[in-house]
């Protein structure tokens, strides 16, 4: 491999969680202007903050594989493994979520799932970037029928349907 590959997070993740931080955000802002119960305000504002969190770390996480290795970047972290010292590389799948682990001896692993774009991508690329020893036979069927949608995009979508429900409320009341 003489490039380097850079892989985020799907839009089809990120999209739906920047639209359900800023509808809540809408609805903390009409709950001030019409002087709701600062209780009502308070645990508003708490529940805004683990979707912000899940944003903020979704939307910066990526990963960039380059001839030496893969090196994982999240919010105030990254980490590194070498290929050539990739000991396994291991696929599970569960319903419509896929998980690759990279090992690296016994307590160093990295965790990759089908959210980030390109998943098929990504996979042929750590395959053949890594040991031939390391592929499991699972891991190798999954690159010939790779995964399709991001996990988990139903429920965000649900909880803005539902935001957009209550701030109409809130406006007609």
């Amino acid at each position: 491999m003489t490039t380097t590959d850079t892989y985020h997070i799907r839009r089809a993740v990120v999209l739906p969680l920047g639209l359900l931080v800023a509808l809540m955000y809408a609805l903390l802002a009409v709950c001030i202007m019409q002087q709701q119960p600062m209780g009502k305000i308070v645990l508003l504002f708490g529940l805004s903050l683990p979707p912000v969190v899940f944003l903020v770390e979704n939307a910066m996480r990526r990963l960039v594989i380059d001839a030496e290795g893969l090196t994982a970047f999240r919010p105030f972290r990254q980490r590194q493994i070498n290929f050539a010292e990739v000991t396994s590389l291991e696929s599970v799948s569960v319903r419509n979520r896929v998980l690759i682990t990279l090992a690296v001896g016994d307590d160093n692993f990295l965790i990759i799932s089908n959210t980030y774009a390109d998943f098929p991508r990504l996979v042929n690329a750590l395959i053949a970037a890594v040991p031939e020893e390391a592929v499991t036979e699972e891991a190798q069927q999954l690159a010939a029928a790779p995964a399709g949608r991001a996990p988990g995009v139903a429920p965000i979508w649900f909880a803005v349907v539902a935001l957009v429900y209550i701030l109409m409320a809130q406006f007609s009341a």
